[in-house]
């Protein structure tokens, strides 16, 4: 069984929804490797899981007039993170949660430090970013563009792994890149979901490699939104601001999707701004 899932849109979309962090499995002989005790571990997973992030992709994929694509990790990001830099780029390093995590959100003990990464990078990180660079090349032939809207969620409260957590946690915070997020996927974004903030407490993109920083035909947008606008934290039932954002989300989509113009901008997409 694939450890993602692509799950198709319209076609002539050019939407991907990308929801990474929103499982909470496990294979047997990845726990195996975590030094966590179970109910340490559940705590855990609490804490680091972008908890109905799926589903809210999913019914945003539900109510917009041109359904999106979705690609959608099925492991926990305790796997393996799939939007980390899998080498010495990766800030995240520095409190033991590069591509794959040796510490928790606490700054405890997840797995030994000497815990070679390679294995579960090959297992399980190089085929979902090869799968994910396949799918903005898919709909780059099709559709002669892609915007990749990343769907987290973040905690109302800093954890002490977080390296910016000083700053503001609006109720949605949008996750920029210079190359690959322009002034009118910024405006839609904007118009979408109202009471927004830039870059804090989490900021970046996710955009495969292979396209990051060289095909402006490629955008992007990190949407993070603050858990208790629409769950009861940590790790809890979602309430009725899961819909709500499932309609906010579904206005975004519709916008980058009508035209190849998103509202506000009629130069999106004519590449990286200065």
């Amino acid at each position: 069984m694939s450890s993602f899932d692509l799950v198709p849109g319209a076609g002539e979309s050019p939407v991907i929804l990308h929801v990474p962090h929103s499982s909470r499995e496990i294979p047997d002989d990845v726990r195996a490797g975590i030094v966590l005790d179970d109910g340490a571990l559940e705590r855990e997973l609490d804490h680091i899981v972008d908890a109905h992030t799926a589903e809210l992709a999913e019914e945003a994929a539900r109510l917009a007039r041109v359904a999106p694509w979705r690609f959608v990790n099925r492991l926990s990001r305790l796997v393996v993170d799939p939007e980390r830099f899998p080498d010495e780029r990766e800030e995240m390093l520095a409190v033991g949660m590069g591509a794959v995590y040796t510490r928790t959100t606490g700054r405890q003990e997840l797995r030994p430090a000497d815990t070679d990464p390679e294995p579960l990078i090959a297992r399980y990180f190089r085929p979902y970013a090869r799968a994910m660079a396949d799918a903005v090349a898919e709909r780059l032939a099709v559709a002669g563009r892609v915007v990749v809207i990343d769907v987290h969620s973040y905690p109302s409260a800093p954890l002490p792994y977080e390296l910016h957590g000083a700053g503001p946690r609006p109720p949605v915070c949008l996750g920029t890149d210079s190359f690959h997020t322009p002034p009118g996927l910024l405006a839609a974004a904007r118009e979408a979901f109202g009471e927004v903030g830039l870059d804090s407490p989490f900021s970046g993109t996710y955009v495969p490699l292979e396209f990051h920083g060289r095909d402006p035909r490629v955008s992007a947008l990190m949407v993070e939104i603050r858990r208790d606008t629409y769950m009861t934290e940590p790790g809890g039932p979602a309430g009725p601001g899961l819909h709500k954002l499932a309609q906010a989300l579904a206005a975004l989509v519709d916008a980058l999707a009508s035209d190849g113009q998103p509202v506000g901008d009629d130069d999106s997409f004519a590449g990286p701004q200065p």
